[in-house]
């Protein structure tokens, strides 16, 4: 199976290669129906014994699930393609609820303010996610199904055999055609094949790919890439950096005093800034405040202007907006061409700590 990473979020190590893929049928491009489809067994469902907590249920057992169709989701919240894939799972869940669907989403964290239950549970309320949810804060489960990506979809069927897999975005109608088909082959009856209904927008709306050129980038030093600010990093100290006055294509800088650390960066002083050159429709930031309940304002520039009408939606025309909690911020969507930008952000107080730029 081909994945393109553009559509995954950062992969995290595995020792062991995923069982599922030598199984995986790849029908990419092709209109799918539930009789075309030819399943093959993955694997039994890996029992959920070992999650921190449980979001909108009491924990699920194999008993609870047995005679049910489970679809998997491996997800977190500050992740672009997962949020981008949410639309649809709640479309699902709410469509086929009655025919015997349960979609369980497993929440394993990448960063670590994502292993903070209150969170992690605000923001399952802020997505409109009322399904259950299973906490994966130590990656047991993550392990157990030897996963590597952000988003997986794993298709169980009713005799709680994995049949079938999705890694990264897309496939919809393929993978709504496989829920119905395993919902058909437990019984069920009065299932509607038209596709459901969709409502994404926001940084749910889906990326471009024709326009998206920038891949995701983390900005803490263990995993960064393409950093250009003179003198380079300087780790887990505190830094005046300065940014040379041009960036190439995917590249970025820091100036003003910072504090580079593994997997962020934490600013110390007011009027800090990030510059990156991107080319893409949609840019994001995966940021918070360092102290929670403390409140960070900021202002973007594309190209050394407001961004007007390409503002994202978490910033208004004239490039303002506040960072109140850690999650991924939508700063830039273009409405019109899109070629190779600068993009600046300025911190006017102390605070915040960023994480990762992503791009759509």
């Amino acid at each position: 199976m081909k994945v393109n990473a553009l559509f995954l979020c950062g992969m995290l190590a595995c020792a062991a290669a995923a069982i599922v893929v030598a199984n995986a049928q790849d029908t990419d491009g092709l209109h799918v129906t539930a009789a075309a489809l030819q399943l093959r067994g993955e694997g039994g469902l890996i029992p959920f014994d070992h999650a921190t907590s449980w979001l909108n249920s009491p924990p699920l057992t194999p008993a609870d699930l047995r005679g049910k169709v489970v679809l998997v989701d491996f997800w977190t919240y500050s992740c672009i393609n997962s949020l981008r894939q949410l639309p649809y799972l709640r479309a699902w869940a709410d469509k086929y609820k009655a025919q015997g669907l349960v979609v369980i989403g497993v929440h394993a964290p990448e960063f670590g303010f994502e292993k903070d239950i209150d969170n992690v549970r605000r923001a399952a309320r802020d997505l409109q996610v009322d399904y259950p949810v299973a906490l994966d804060s130590d990656h047991f489960l993550w392990r157990a199904f030897q996963n590597e990506y952000w988003p997986a979809l794993y298709f169980i069927d009713a005799q709680g055999h994995i049949r079938h897999h999705v890694f990264g975005e897309g496939e919809y109608e393929k993978s709504e055609a496989l829920i119905q088909q395993l919902l058909v082959e437990a019984g069920a009856s009065g299932i509607v094949h038209e596709p459901a209904l969709v409502d994404a927008g926001g940084v749910e709306a889906p990326a471009a790919p024709f326009s998206l050129v920038s891949p995701e980038n983390y900005v803490g030093y263990a995993r960064t890439e393409n950093f250009e600010s003179r003198g380079g990093a300087v780790p887990n100290a505190s830094h005046a950096y300065s940014a040379p006055a041009h960036l190439a294509l995917n590249h970025w800088a820091l100036a003003g005093d910072w504090t580079m650390q593994d997997e962020a960066v934490s600013l110390n002083r007011p009027g800090g800034q990030i510059i990156y050159r991107f080319h893409a429709r949609d840019l994001h930031l995966v940021m918070g405040p360092a102290v929670q309940g403390s409140a960070v304002r900021f202002r973007v520039l594309v190209d050394g202007h407001p961004p007007g009408a390409a503002h994202g939606v978490d910033v208004d025309d004239a490039g303002r907006g506040v960072v109140t909690k850690a999650r991924l911020y939508q700063l830039i969507r273009q409405k019109n061409q899109v070629t190779d930008r600068q993009f600046e952000i300025e911190f006017l107080d102390p605070g915040v700590e960023a994480f990762a730029f992503t791009f759509g």
